[in-house]
């Protein structure tokens, strides 16, 4: 039994354990969840009990990584240092961690929760007086780099939070990711994340319609690319992407669904603090779309399904 004891003393004493020891929950087996709960694993060598709400997602990691299965958020977070989530949206998390059967109740205090989920930075605010009201600490660690990010270990994460629990959950974070960076206080890591995707649609949207003019102007594409990737117009997505694009494939990657989920969290807080963001509108319309096409689980790179080639006949 650990005794109760001042909320700042007994949070310093569990991140001294969590840096001498790891007992970790993972919450949510998504396309992103399951790799990155599985370097935490292998590659951090970390005792890991694992949660889906599809409980074969959970067996079948287990059967891969090791580790154990829970049957609720509340059973895999207790006992454990530091609980992860990556989940779908607002209330997901809100789910799983809150109510009896949510990991809140039944973390340690002054245990550490780290949200990757891409959420508002409302509910990461909500959520972080929520676990501080149970004596533990809440981390926003959303990510970019995608699924194959996230299958490599090489993911970029923001964070938002308490600086002392930044710095003793980022050796855990570590193990799969390849930059983390704490923002500032809870929501930042979300409002960073916001930012970054505002960002990536708009590349997207311009290396769509360079590709898309490219080939109206009888353009080599591959010549193309290769040329203006070596100048100013270089990204992670021309590099990766331009390809795929060229060849109206889609079947991969970070899905449109989510990325208008996204979009909408950006819209929705640029009305609260006044942002423009006139092009991030329209490209969340033009995803409307591509969704109408069909195109709900296509990769985000399908903008340039949209615009048509022109004819050689």
């Amino acid at each position: 039994m650990y005794k109760r004891r001042g909320s700042l003393g007994l949070i310093q004493y569990r991140l001294k354990e969590i840096r001498e020891m790891a007992n970790v929950a993972w919450l949510g087996l998504g396309v992103m969840g399951y790799p990155m709960a599985g370097h935490l694993k292998v590659r951090g060598g970390n005792s890991v009990v694992v949660y889906n709400r599809s409980p074969a997602k959970a067996e079948a990691w287990c059967a891969k990584f090791g580790g154990k299965t829970a049957a609720t958020p509340a059973e895999a977070a207790r006992d454990c240092d530091a609980v992860f989530a990556c989940v779908g949206n607002d209330d997901d998390v809100r789910s799983i961690t809150m109510g009896p059967a949510g990991a809140f109740a039944a973390m340690r205090p002054g245990a550490v929760f780290i949200d990757h989920t891409t959420t508002s930075a409302n509910v990461a605010r909500e959520l972080a007086a929520a676990a501080s009201q149970h004596g533990l600490h809440f981390l926003d660690c959303p990510v970019s780099g995608g699924q194959a990010g996230a299958e490599a270990g090489s993911l970029t994460v923001m964070a938002g939070g308490d600086v002392t629990a930044f710095a003793h959950a980022e050796p855990l974070i570590k193990s799969y990711a390849r930059s983390i960076r704490r923002m500032g206080p809870a929501g930042s890591g979300q409002l960073a994340k916001m930012a970054n995707q505002i960002a990536v649609a708009g590349v997207i949207q311009g290396l769509a319609e360079a590709i898309h003019f490219g080939e109206c102007a009888g353009l080599d594409i591959e010549a193309l690319i290769a040329t203006i990737s070596k100048g100013a117009a270089q990204s992670w997505q021309m590099e990766n992407r331009w390809r795929t694009m060229h060849a109206r494939e889609f079947d991969f990657g970070f899905a449109v669904g989510w990325m208008r989920k996204d979009l909408g969290i950006c819209l929705d807080e640029a009305a609260s603090n006044g942002a423009d963001l006139t092009v991030a509108r329209l490209i969340n319309d033009f995803y409307g779309e591509v969704q109408a096409r069909g195109g709900n689980r296509w990769d985000t790179s399908s903008l340039i399904a949209r615009l048509k080639r022109r004819s050689t006949t």
